[in-house]
């Protein structure tokens, strides 16, 4: 009789993959099966070991490699043959990650499993920006909200979202920009409240598009700025500067380019680094 084997739920990170948890890494490099999506980065992908089995499980815009259901089952299948899985997910599996069905799921089958958090893209962007997503004189609360609903509606409590000295951060929201600035508006948040838009946060391919509330949308537009995005409403986005984040990325990203040479693959860049910090 086969044993049955274990699921993890990996949190991957916001893009940046020396935002890995050590856990993670561990998790990853250790694999005999892993099932992973459209956001995990090249780098974290090339931790996977070379025998494990892969299984491509993205979602993006209209368009799923697998349907969720089928996702939950696999999950319960590759540990019904006893292996040890790694669900990959880009950011957090429990913010906006589907985890908790996942979860349910594997539950429900009786499957050992684990939850390990990642980086979720909210609190990333607010460090790659230079934009604090609470602020003593502005936020006293944060709201992270989907734009992206299960029905395809966008059927939020514009009420309460609409609320001043708080910062609202949407996922998955950049089709419904338009609709998310007029709601706001029509429900009493001032036309002249600051927000931007951060593309392919903590990447090397980050861009970001600031403007008041009326204007966000078209400026956006006009910028270019695809998904993945991530949405940031209130006034600590009127502190955005972009020498900052530009002196910001620069910095990160130099001390990068600093320990690599462009010969070097994805896995033996990232690899070293962690085992060091594991081994500290």
């Amino acid at each position: 009789m086969v044993m049955m084997g274990k699921v993890s739920l990996v949190g991957a990170g916001s893009g940046d993959p020396e935002l890995l948890t050590l856990r993670a890494y561990r998790l990853i490099t250790q694999a005999q099966a892993v099932v992973y999506d459209h956001l995990v980065g090249d780098e974290v992908i090339a931790l996977i070991p070379a025998g494990a089995r892969r299984v491509y499980a993205g979602k993006e815009s209209g368009r799923h490699a697998l349907p969720q259901e089928e996702i939950n089952q696999l999950l319960v299948d590759l540990a019904g043959e006893g292996l040890d899985v790694v669900r990959l997910k880009g950011g957090d599996p429990f913010i906006f990650g589907r985890g908790g069905e996942e979860m349910e799921a594997l539950e429900a089958a009786g499957v050992p499993f684990e939850i390990v958090p990642g980086v979720t893209t909210a609190s990333a962007v607010g460090a790659y920006t230079g934009v604090p997503l609470t602020h003593r004189a502005h936020a006293c609360s944060l709201i992270l909200t989907t734009g992206h609903l299960k029905d395809g509606t966008l059927d939020l409590d514009w009420q309460v979202l609409a609320r001043e000295r708080q910062t609202l951060v949407v996922y998955m929201g950049l089709a419904a920009l338009p609709q998310v600035c007029a709601e706001l508006i029509a429900h009493g948040l001032p036309a002249e409240t600051p927000g931007m838009v951060v593309q392919s946060a903590t990447t090397r391919r980050q861009r970001s598009v600031a403007a008041p509330l009326a204007e966000l949308a078209g400026k956006v537009a006009e910028a270019g700025l695809r998904s993945p995005a991530l949405i940031v409403i209130g006034a600590v986005a009127g502190g955005y500067s972009a020498q900052r984040e530009a002196a910001l990325l620069a910095a990160r990203f130099a001390t990068v380019d600093a320990g690599k040479t462009a010969k070097t693959a994805p896995a033996k860049r990232l690899a070293p680094r962690l085992r060091t910090a594991v081994a500290a």
